[in-house]
């Protein structure tokens, strides 16, 4: 039995599951090239369609996330909340203004929300109908289509992947058909609901607003603050605690405020000089502590020890090693497509449940193996690609791990592209550019080459046999840590080692990687660590400033280019870069950008 998942907001995009099981889940962002694309996914439920061989006639339901919200059916780039531009005004933009503007009369005006929704159901009937007319027309599928709450999606995305026979499963976001979170007690694949936050009561919307007053794109850049976060000290702490809380396990918008007016109000309450190291440390430590007795709250109520957690706010590494601490709490995952970008993948999997709940099929755990759902090409197309491009390649089809190993023992740079894109946003080994992990500079000389803006240190793919070597108390996480979704504290031996990779917090977000999930991949962090003693790598998204991780060779020979690279790792050619990142990175060693005195790099 299949199923097609879709998503058509932000992130939008599609997958194709069947009994349990993900076959493809692509988002339209990275056919399109535009990041974070919106929209209706066209192209994706093609792509997801011939990735899993799978004919219309074979489809038995169609699920789309999130019931409630205006049709966009061109696919565009997300502009960011504040940025929006003339162009991009249409429905969903004037209600967001209109939000803005009389948010503050909520709590005075009770029947204020009813009509606000009321005004935009019109639309969100149109949608309905329009969605089903798009994909009998241009699909030919003519299977039911059922329409699912989007925190319901979020939760089943969570459930469904994490292993657990009963689990407490929270979501959380900034907001998605009126709510900003949902609270479960899930057994044996029966949801029972327990709470909600209402959209106006969104800590994840907070986040955003400080977001944006820092001067980035708010439900774009938020990774961006989670890493500054841990430069500055809490100051503005008592502030923002006065305007978004947890009582009694219920979230609560004390400040009264939404988007524009949240923001004025933050801003005219901080002083003239305020840092923004400072206005990221005390968001951090806000919604840690919040989502923190949030979650707590629930776990102690209904006696779980297993958690499952998905929507944007979980993209926030820091806030799930905080609820994986929680007293009582022995098991934690976050789902690897935790924002919107894992809606259709969560639909899908509503979709199931739905027929298994009405047909009385038992559930069964199903551990979720990798996340490689999206595109791959053979080697004959990745030839081409070589070829076309007139670089110099050798073909080193069974000594290319070796080989690439030996070029991070030397400090080379190397872009890997092999096997099928990953799902979710983080890369993981297939879309991803490696490094040694003890130089201190990298995350300096590194970002200037790729023209990102980012605080937080590079990721650390480790072996997850030595684990407990590296990160202090990662039992009952490491599962989710192969999807690079948590953060442990790190042991003494990794920060004296691999310095490029543990934050100032002492902190690292690891991928812990073991051979069944990707051999080829593993064989070359192995292959490090039998040269230097070191098992672990620097592993960043292979991608164009600003543009989304590759998805065809052509992408990643481009993005190679683009990024003066040492050496591109492609399929199984191996290629040395026209130019290579020897003189920025001449222009950092011995300095740091933050002012720190730092010895220059060496391989171990």
């Amino acid at each position: 039995m299949r199923i097609l998942g879709i998503t058509d907001g932000q992130t939008s995009g599609a997958a194709v599951i069947e009994d349990g099981r993900v076959l493809a889940a692509v988002n339209e962002e990275r056919i399109v090239r535009l990041k974070l694309a919106r929209g209706f996914p066209w192209k994706s439920i093609h792509e997801v369609l011939a990735l899993s061989g799978t004919d219309p006639s074979r489809i038995a339901g169609v699920a789309v996330a999130q019931r409630d919200m205006e049709l966009r059916e061109e696919v565009s780039g997300w502009p960011g909340w504040f940025e929006a531009r003339e162009q991009d005004q249409d429905l969903h933009s004037t209600f967001f203004q209109l939000g803005a503007r009389f948010g503050h009369l909520a709590p005075k005006m009770p029947g204020l929300r009813s009509l606000y929704y009321g005004l935009r159901t019109p639309a969100y009937r149109h949608r309905r109908e329009r969605i089903r007319q798009i994909v009998a027309a241009e699909y030919g599928i003519t299977a039911p289509v059922r329409f699912f709450h989007h925190h319901y999606t979020h939760a089943t995305s969570a459930y469904y992947t994490c292993n657990f026979d009963e689990a407490l499963v929270v979501s959380m976001d900034g907001g998605g058909d009126r709510d900003s979170s949902h609270v479960y007690s899930v057994r044996n694949g029966q949801f029972e609901f327990l709470n909600k936050a209402s959209a106006y009561d969104s800590l994840g919307n907070y986040y955003a607003y400080v977001t944006a007053l820092c001067g980035f794109k708010a439900k774009r850049h938020e990774g961006k603050i989670t890493g500054l976060s841990a430069r500055g000290e809490p100051r503005y702490r008592d502030l923002l605690n006065a305007m978004i809380a947890c009582e009694d396990g219920h979230l609560r918008n004390n400040g009264r405020v939404l988007f524009n007016q949240a923001l004025e109000k933050i801003r005219s309450a901080l002083p003239r000089d305020w840092r923004k190291e400072d206005m990221a440390a005390s968001i951090q430590t806000v919604a840690e502590e919040v989502a923190r007795e949030y979650v707590r709250y629930w776990v102690e109520k209904t006696g779980h020890k297993n958690v499952a957690l998905s929507g944007g706010l979980f993209a926030n590494v820091r806030i799930n090693e905080e609820i994986h601490r929680i007293p009582g709490v022995e098991q934690t995952f976050v789902h690897p497509g935790m924002s919107d970008e894992g809606l259709a993948v969560g639909a899908a999997f509503a979709y199931q449940n739905a027929l298994d709940r009405a047909a009385g099929r038992p559930y069964t755990p199903r551990e979720l193996k990798d996340v490689y759902f999206g595109t791959g090409y053979g080697q004959h197309e990745i030839a081409e690609a070589v070829k076309s491009s007139g670089l110099e390649a050798r073909y080193l089809p069974s000594q290319l791990e070796e080989e690439v190993a030996e070029l991070l023992s030397q400090g080379k740079v190397v872009a890997r592209y092999d096997g099928r894109m990953e799902y979710g946003p983080r890369a993981l080994g297939n879309r991803s550019i490696l490094y040694q992990p003890g130089d201190p500079t990298v995350n300096d000389w590194l970002n200037e080459l790729l023209r990102r803006t980012e605080f937080m240190p590079f990721a650390p793919a480790t072996l997850a046999e030595e684990s407990h070597k590296l990160f202090h108390d990662p039992d009952g996480a490491l599962d989710t840590a192969r999807f690079m979704t948590i953060t442990f504290h790190c042991t003494p031996w990794m920060a004296e080692r691999c310095a490029g990779v543990v934050h100032v917090d002492g902190t690292a977000r690891p991928q812990v990687v073991r051979r069944d999930d990707n051999p080829s991949y593993y064989d070359i962090i192995d292959g490090y660590y039998k040269r230097t003693g070191v098992p672990v790598i620097i592993n960043t998204s292979f991608n164009i400033h600003e543009e989304p991780i590759v998805r065809s060779p052509q992408d990643a020979i481009r993005a190679f280019l683009d990024s003066a690279l040492d050496y591109l790792a492609i399929g199984d050619f191996l290629i040395p870069g026209p130019v290579g990142s020897a003189a920025t990175r001449k222009k950092w060693e011995g300095k740091s950008k933050w002012g720190k005195a730092v010895d220059s790099p060496t391989s171990r």
